[in-house]
């Protein structure tokens, strides 16, 4: 087994053998967006929703059965994928050495059909986390960033529309946020840190991966050179995706620190697709070295 490492990746001072993997479901959520969400007629959950519960509270454990029922339901696949499974399981390991931070995905995409849709990549491993500053996250994990004009959704069409969040829109419609706020608004809110951080490992068998982060406020947006690294090795058909970068590197991102709690989440594409078509983890929590969350990453595993 040989470790394909991206450009300019930190080789992980971790022994991996020696840390606890937390199992999880990533489901397919077909046109589920933030705006069903809220919407009762839609999902009956809305008004728990709205009064401040979260998705995990309510659909805990029930990741591969919504996943299953989503995937093959026409309403919400329009344009489905022939033989597209309806969730995967992976396994996260989570560590940092001081310097670094390590957020490590295995992942078994099992028979996945290729959609054709990127013809680049094969995988795609992806990382997305807010530090407290976006209230919502902590609710609705990927899903606040999740609208009906995105691309590929219901009123998004062929058009070019990424991830957002609604801060970021002059005003909420059901069919999500068109109008941006201006210049200035948008950049108060920037400077309050009130944007997601991610980063994406793009995979092909025998390659490299291809490294890009950003953020996400009023588009998904990469930064210019990316300060993520990945590791990545295939046995079997299995990812192990190993990413990383330094705790502290400056705006735009985030600092990994003792004493905050993180709202993660996962997302994989699989089988060549792209945009919407991917695979996404409920909310999820990391704390560094100790509290209470889903992963804790401590220093003492090397």
């Amino acid at each position: 087994m040989v470790a394909l490492l991206g450009a300019g990746s930190a080789t992980a001072a971790v022994d991996w053998s020696k840390i606890e993997g937390q199992n999880i479901v990533l489901l397919y959520p077909a046109t589920l967006s933030w705006e069903m969400l809220l919407t009762q007629a839609e999902h009956s959950g809305a008004d728990k929703f709205r009064d401040g519960r979260t998705c995990r509270q309510c659909h805990d454990g029930e990741e591969s059965n919504s996943g299953g029922l989503l995937v093959a339901d026409k309403k919400s696949e329009p344009l489905a994928i022939p033989g597209k499974p309806g969730s995967i399981t992976a396994t996260v390991k989570t560590a940092h050495d001081g310097e670094n931070i390590y957020i490590q995905l295995a992942v078994d995409a099992g028979k996945q059909p290729d959609a054709g849709m990127d013809k680049d990549f094969e995988t795609k491993v992806a990382f997305m986390f807010d530090d407290g500053k976006v209230n919502e996250a902590a609710n609705g994990g990927c899903w606040i960033a999740c609208h009906d004009n995105m691309a590929k959704m219901p009123s998004g069409g062929e058009g070019d529309i990424t991830k957002y969040l609604m801060r970021s829109r002059a005003k909420m419609a059901r069919s999500g946020g068109a109008e941006l706020k201006s210049a200035d608004e948008l950049q108060k809110i920037r400077d309050a840190g009130q944007y997601l951080e991610y980063w994406q490992a793009r995979l092909n068998p025998g390659a490299a991966p291809n490294v890009v982060d950003g953020t996400v406020l009023e588009k998904r947006a990469e930064t210019q050179s990316a300060v993520a690294t990945a590791e990545a090795t295939q046995v079997d058909g299995k990812w192990v995706v190993t990413l990383a970068r330094k705790m502290a590197v400056g705006a735009p991102y985030k600092a990994f620190q003792a004493g905050t709690t993180y709202t993660v989440g996962f997302a994989v594409h699989a089988g060549h697709s792209a945009q919407r078509f991917h695979y996404v983890s409920l909310e999820k929590t990391l704390v560094i070295d100790k509290g209470k969350a889903d992963f804790v990453a401590r220093s003492n595993n090397r």
